[in-house]
């Protein structure tokens, strides 16, 4: 029996193939290669999924250009519009109704030309009134001193008394200054009936039209219902460009100065000039002076109230048309933490460049550092745009 127990023993002493692996103690390396690439994974997702929720800031862009020739050797640029010194608004002295009109827009006026006319009916009437009066003094003048001088002859001989010649003297003194006071009537209603026509001060062209035949004029337009001028005359040979160059340039202006000026509506024309007058005050709000560039040639493409960007020269740069300068829109330049920086757009996102600045330009400014030709820089960046931020560029 002990034998067979012990042979029981040992036939129930087997190998289990299947469980060779249960029991051995098993590995965990696979968390540490798991755990940095789910916080990889996460770290990506939350920069991704940032950029899709955080909302874009809109702004507008403009391009970085290079410019040559004239415009890049200018040490100065200012803009201003084109002015004429020699500018009238036409009115009449009289108040009446307007009869006619003998100009319209663009129509060349002289010197003296009748260009309207009041209705003067009564004045015409008043004037030959008076004209008939004067007329009257005088014939009563001379009746009167023909009698005067009878008296006198006949004073000699004793047929009329002394106070007799003195009354016929003081009649006929006192007709002579009816005739004076007629005469002076005469003018006065001359003058008025003057008054009634407008005329060119001097030679110029009509550049509009401020009442219609029918309406009331009147010299200073008292009422809302007259009008103050018949039409705004202008000098189109006193055509200058008035300039306004920032103070802290000033320096760089000089009277006679050579200077170039190019209207915006023919930027492919350009008209020489030269400083004709710095005017010796400073607008305090806008921190600029008003200069004068007066056209040193002229042609019928210049007009007043155009707009103009005026190049100042200095002698020895005048010359120099083969200048490169790279230039970006003075509203795209800004500054952040005392530095002068702009925002270049790089696809949906800008990024925070700082620049060097060079010349003042007018509306542009010369960049010596940080830009390149044909990148895109923001246009009035708003205060809270920042590094990396994200935008959407508006129309």
């Amino acid at each position: 029996m002990e034998n067979d127990k012990n042979n029981y023993d040992l036939s129930s002493l087997r190998i289990d193939r299947d469980r060779k692996y249960k029991d051995r103690p098993r590995s965990r390396a696979w968390i540490w290669i798991l755990v940095p690439v789910l916080l990889v994974a996460l770290v990506i997702g939350y920069f991704a999924l940032r950029q899709s929720v955080t909302p874009s800031q809109s702004v507008r862009v403009a391009t970085v250009t290079r410019m040559s020739g004239s415009d890049a050797a200018a040490e100065l640029v200012a803009t201003g519009y084109v002015v004429a010194q020699r500018l009238a608004e036409v009115a009449s002295k009289g108040t009446g109704r307007l009869a006619e009109i003998a100009f319209d827009e663009g129509d060349v006026v002289r010197k003296g030309e009748v260009i309207a006319r009041i209705e003067n009916d009564d004045i015409e009437a008043n004037l030959a009134l008076t004209r008939a009066r004067l007329e009257q003094a005088a014939v009563d003048t001379l009746n009167l001193g023909r009698q005067y001088r009878r008296q006198i002859a006949l004073l000699d001989s004793g047929a009329v008394t002394v106070e007799a010649l003195e009354s016929a003297e003081a009649a006929y003194l006192t007709s002579l200054a009816s005739v004076k006071a007629a005469e002076a009537a005469v003018r006065i209603a001359e003058v008025d009936l003057e008054n009634t026509i407008v005329r060119a001060p001097f030679d110029g062209t009509v550049l509009t039209k401020n009442a219609e035949v029918g309406e009331i004029v009147a010299p200073f337009a008292s009422s809302a219902s007259s009008k103050g001028s018949v039409v705004t005359l202008a000098d189109m040979g006193s055509l200058e460009v008035e300039a306004d160059v920032n103070e802290s340039n000033i320096n760089k202006v000089i009277p006679d100065q050579r200077c170039e000026i190019i209207l915006d509506a023919y930027p492919s024309v350009r008209y020489k000039g030269y400083v004709k007058k710095i005017v010796p005050t400073a607008d305090r709000s806008r921190a600029t002076v008003l200069t004068r560039v007066a056209f040193s040639e002229i042609d019928d493409k210049v007009l007043p109230e155009m707009s103009a960007r005026v190049n100042f020269f200095l002698e020895a740069e005048s010359d120099d048309v083969g200048r490169n300068t790279l230039t970006a829109p003075d509203d795209a330049i800004t500054t952040r933490d005392g530095r002068t920086v702009v925002f270049r757009v790089n696809g949906d996102l800008v990024s925070e460049i700082e620049v060097e600045l060079g010349r003042d330009l007018g509306s542009l400014t010369e960049i010596l550092s940080g830009l390149s030709s044909g990148d895109r820089v923001v246009l009035s960046p708003p205060g809270k745009l920042t590094d990396g931020q994200k935008i959407t560029v508006s129309e």
